[in-house]
């Protein structure tokens, strides 16, 4: 059975055309600037086939899908013959509520739920029906399946997804802590289970998704029972531009004092703060480090700030759990930030964690980057959100 992943943005387009027999990707690709100009990156993953990557007109996210199945087939760039080779479509969704715990088959009653949660996800979830009808439009009856990045969190019990709130907000409006990066919390921790070679049911994992986004899952037992991300992704440690947690005092105050509206203020929480509001520098990690190593106080502090978060916060989750047996740093911080992990690690030091300095400086690989004797073990393990929504497409299509 082949595959094909896809991930769609308001003005990008993401894909991967997996065989299942293996689980190897064969080939994947970037659609970007949907309806300005257009642009499409392909990488075919099996024989010697080059690389496509120029300006490809899309005015539209079906042609976008266009040119993608184009490439897919063709005879200089291609990796499958037609595309009757292509069994399913499995779509990442990034809000399903409370409607959906767990992937489904892509119905028309599946198409207007997700629409019906719109209002959580106002920049997503629009992007992702507009993904699943241009395949739609290009790929006819292929049997299509929505992955969810909030289904996994949906174990939580109340006393962890509730807000302090009058309950008529929840009750009426939804108003409630749904979390994201779902699928990659599953999968790592799933991975992590695997690795250590114990029963995931038998296993209590503190997950740390860390890049620009960031969020950590407390998964007890492999299921989701606390994560840091709320009624939006918003919330939580302070990311690359998000502000993270925030006392809403705060936000009035500035509101006021400048003269701003909702809207302009949730631009600047969500698109100005966080380590590029402290730092003024960038919201890339990796030039936080080079500033901070050229003395700039500024990108010290934000780095601190983001260490402290997570150690603070998956400490918590330790506490939630009753205990902790393993400790995961995954997404591209996590996977490929060696100083940030051994930062973060000297916080557990309660929890008789030590870090493996050779082991943590490797990179790609799922690696224990703890020492044998550590009590808690400490995992950098390469998420594959992907895979996880392939192997969900293909267990529901049969």
């Amino acid at each position: 059975m082949k595959i094909l992943v896809i991930n769609a943005g308001s003005s990008s387009l993401k894909y991967q055309l997996i065989d299942m027999e293996t689980e190897n990707v064969m080939a994947k690709g970037l659609c970007e600037r949907i309806g300005i100009d257009g642009h499409l990156k392909h990488t075919p993953l099996v024989g010697d086939k080059p690389v496509f990557n120029e300006d490809v007109p899309m005015p539209t996210h079906s042609e976008a899908i266009a040119a993608v199945i184009d490439k897919l087939t063709s005879k200089e760039y291609g990796v499958v013959a037609s595309m009757k080779e292509i069994d399913a479509v499995g779509h990442r969704v990034v809000h399903g509520g409370e409607k959906f715990a767990s992937s489904v088959l892509i119905t028309d009653d599946v198409i207007k739920a997700i629409e019906e949660c719109t209002p959580f996800a106002p920049l997503h979830n629009p992007a992702n029906i507009t993904g699943i009808n241009a395949c739609k439009a290009v790929m006819g009856d292929v049997p299509m399946v929505a992955v969810f990045d909030t289904a996994f969190h949906q174990t939580m019990p109340a006393k962890a997804f509730m807000y302090a709130l009058p309950y008529d907000y929840y009750k009426k409006d939804g108003i409630r802590r749904y979390g994201f990066h779902g699928t990659s919390h599953r999968y790592v921790s799933a991975r992590c289970a695997e690795i250590m070679g114990k029963p995931i049911e038998e296993l209590k994992i503190v997950s740390c998704h860390m890049g620009n986004g960031s969020s950590i899952a407390a998964i007890d037992g492999g299921k989701c029972v606390d994560t840091s991300m709320g009624f939006t992704p918003l919330v939580g440690l302070p990311m690359g531009t998000r502000c993270g947690d925030l006392d809403p005092g705060a936000m009035q105050f500035i509101m006021n004092k400048y003269n701003l509206g909702i809207d302009e203020t949730l631009n600047i929480l969500n698109k100005k703060s966080g380590v590029l509001g402290v730092s003024g520098v960038s919201s890339d990690f990796r030039d936080l480090d080079n500033a901070s190593a050229d003395g700039n106080d500024r990108a010290a502090l934000a780095l601190e700030m983001f260490q402290y978060w997570v150690a603070k916060v998956a400490g918590s989750y330790v506490a939630a759990m009753n205990g902790v047996d393993a400790i995961v740093f995954t997404a591209g911080v996590g996977e490929n930030s060696a100083d940030t992990r051994k930062a973060i690690a000297k916080y557990f030091g309660y929890l008789g964690v030590t870090i493996d300095d050779e082991a943590n400086k490797k990179r790609g690989e799922d690696v224990m980057i703890s020492t044998p004797d550590s009590k808690v073990k400490v995992f950098v393990i390469p998420t594959n959100e992907e895979l996880v929504i392939a192997r969900d497409t293909k267990e529901i299509v049969g």
